[in-house]
């Protein structure tokens, strides 16, 4: 199984490459300088995981990723390539993530609202980690609704 690990700036295009695909959702991000130096920022302090294919011969690929923010707690921007859906890869990046933040605080995320049939896979999967709308977002950059969800007290993983 491929792991979520700390991303680097080595996989900086491939979180481009990741943002171009999901724009027609989000909005404009890879033209967008404050979007690439957020990213970047992100990825210079740790804020950002990735899955990545095996080393091959045309190097590693960035199958997913998830942008968090420590100081506000919350799940920045996640996002699985369309070719490596269904693999549960946001369940991996998105539980990364919460290891990676203040479990006794509220964990915040904005996604799509019920309304947005795209948006459904995303939402089940905040939902199975025990995410809940809690109050309209308005629109995104993409002119979609969204909603920001909290996770109050996030599943323990039973203990072997």
């Amino acid at each position: 199984m491929t792991k979520t690990q700390i991303s680097t700036l080595d996989d900086f295009d491939g979180w481009l490459r990741l943002a171009g695909e999901v724009e027609p959702l989000f909005g404009p991000m890879v033209q967008v300088n404050d979007f690439r130096e957020g990213l970047r920022q992100a990825i210079s302090e740790g804020n950002a995981l990735c899955v990545r294919t095996e080393r091959g011969p045309d190097g590693q690929a960035l199958m997913g990723g998830i942008v968090i923010s420590r100081q506000a707690n919350e799940i920045v921007w996640l996002a699985v390539a369309k070719a490596n859906r269904g693999l549960g890869l946001g369940t991996a990046l998105l539980q990364a993530a919460i290891e990676c933040l203040d479990k006794s605080r509220p964990i915040s995320v904005t996604t799509f609202d019920q309304t947005v049939e795209d948006g459904i896979a995303a939402r089940n999967l905040y939902h199975a980690l025990g995410f809940r709308d809690f109050a309209a977002a308005g629109n995104n950059p993409a002119g979609i609704p969204t909603v920001t969800m909290l996770l109050i007290k996030p599943h323990e993983e039973p203990s072997s």
